[in-house]
């Protein structure tokens, strides 16, 4: 039988992704006028301006037809760079490339040369637009001189199981790479470029979002370096990409572009769909339907079970005579112990979950946690659901669950017990959302 508090959520979640869908983001912020008038956020060019057009990332495909339905036959040429699970439905006028995710592969290489030539060779009176979306970090992997690819796949799995957060990993990327920290948009002849992105990093920043490949980098090879100390990762880089980061801390390989770069004057950008979007329409949706509904903002951060153990006593503290739900957003890191296999929000969850039982909590509250692409970590699942009580009961379902936690085995104890989510992709990225419902019964 159903469960009327998780069909709830899934379908508050559900609603609150169609307000950030990639692909109406765009066509709100892209219009044509009667005249042929193209704007772009407000920004207007006159008709008969032609436009080129980039797209990578996970909600590539979606982003492209968005903005080739507003703009017509203004569209000139186009390119979409996605992942396999993503490139459906890429327009006909567009040339689609498939890529690595979330580890680089020769065809990420291939497709980031490809963008390289294909924006040098705007004319310089037409406009260089780039759809971003989450994922192009690793889809947009384009060694610089010296390295090989070998060595941006040994960093990229170092990285993704150290526990580093997405801006700590995107410093090291690029300062390996000829595409990210700006480098896309130094390549362009074009005398204009316009970003739309969708963000999918913790405070929105466009030099972190796909690795800044059209915006300064601010971050340096010095920092580079610090990260790979902070998460002692020495041993885990190739010899030749260590070698690579301390010749540019040397002054020995030119650092990526810096703020002020006036190669980058020409560069308008701008975020159109968000974390902070979709959590405000959940809250407004849930609102309008009588429950009380709180946003806790973008405080998902740090390790994902320290993080669910967190939301669940933040539960567990609140008095209430009636259903509220809190929702919260961001993106928390999993430093990979075992050998299991799981995700981020699974780990809240499964997290959370443990410590309700615990504390002997039985009903009453519930939690969903969730990708909003609609993949969290390796799996086919976007995230998991679980009420209090219910999955783990006893001294030996506590020990149990322990042990799956500890091995990084969220998706094996979800999987084996109903409470995966699964989506499939959602044509759009902003982090990950959590909901967490209190039934409220006076409870302290």
């Amino acid at each position: 039988m159903e469960n009327p508090r998780r069909a709830y959520m899934e379908t508050l979640f559900a609603r609150s992704l169609e307000t950030v869908h990639a692909g109406k983001a765009v066509a709100a912020v892209v219009e044509r006028s009667e005249t042929g008038e193209i704007a772009i956020r407000g920004r207007r060019f006159v008709p008969g301006t032609k436009f080129w057009v980039v797209a990578a990332g996970k909600a590539a495909a979606a982003m492209a037809r968005a903005f080739e339905g507003a703009a017509g036959t203004a569209v000139r040429q186009g390119c979409v760079v996605t992942g396999d699970a993503y490139g459906r439905d890429v327009p006909a006028a567009f040339t689609g490339m498939l890529a690595g995710h979330p580890v680089p592969d020769e065809r990420g290489v291939a497709a980031s040369s490809e963008l390289l030539r294909f924006v040098a060779q705007i004319p310089r009176e037409d406009v260089l637009v780039v759809l971003l979306s989450g994922g192009a970090s690793a889809m947009l992997s384009c060694p610089e001189p010296g390295l090989l690819l070998s060595d941006l796949v040994t960093a990229n799995k170092a990285l993704l199981a150290s526990g580093a957060d997405i801006d700590s990993i995107n410093t090291v990327r690029k300062h390996c790479s000829s595409i990210g920290g700006g480098r896309l948009a130094l390549a362009s002849a074009s005398e204009r470029i316009e970003v739309l992105a969708v963000s999918d990093v913790p405070g929105d920043s466009l030099a972190t979002l796909g690795s800044g490949p059209c915006v300064a980098d601010p971050t340096t090879f010095d920092h580079a370096l610090a990260v790979v100390e902070r998460y002692g990762l020495q041993e885990r880089f190739s010899p030749g990409l260590m070698a690579h980061l301390e010749a540019g801390a040397a002054g020995r390989v030119p650092e990526s572009p810096k703020p002020g770069h006036p190669g980058l004057e020409r560069v308008g950008a701008g975020i159109i769909a968000s974390n902070a979007s979709a959590r405000s329409a959940a809250v407004s949706l849930a609102r309008a339907e009588g429950v009380p509904a709180l946003d806790l903002g973008e405080i998902l951060t740090g390790e994902a079970r320290g993080m669910g153990r967190k939301l669940a006593a933040l539960a567990r503290s609140i008095r209430s005579d009636s259903p509220a739900l809190l929702i919260a957003g961001g993106e928390t890191v999993v430093t990979v112990r075992g050998p299991g296999q799981g995700g981020r929000n699974q780990e809240i969850a499964l997290a959370a979950a443990l410590e309700w039982a615990r504390e002997g909590v039985r009903g009453g509250m519930s939690i969903l946690a969730v990708g909003s692409d609609g993949m969290d970590g390796p799996t086919d699942a976007a995230g998991a659901f679980v009420e209090a009580g219910e999955l783990i009961r006893g001294r030996g379902a506590i020990e149990e669950a322990t042990e799956r936690l500890e091995q990084n085995d969220s998706y094996g104890f979800f999987d084996e017990r109903g409470g995966l989510l699964r989506t499939g992709p959602t044509e759009t990225n902003v982090m990950d959302l959590v909901f967490l419902r209190v039934e409220g019964r006076g409870r302290s």
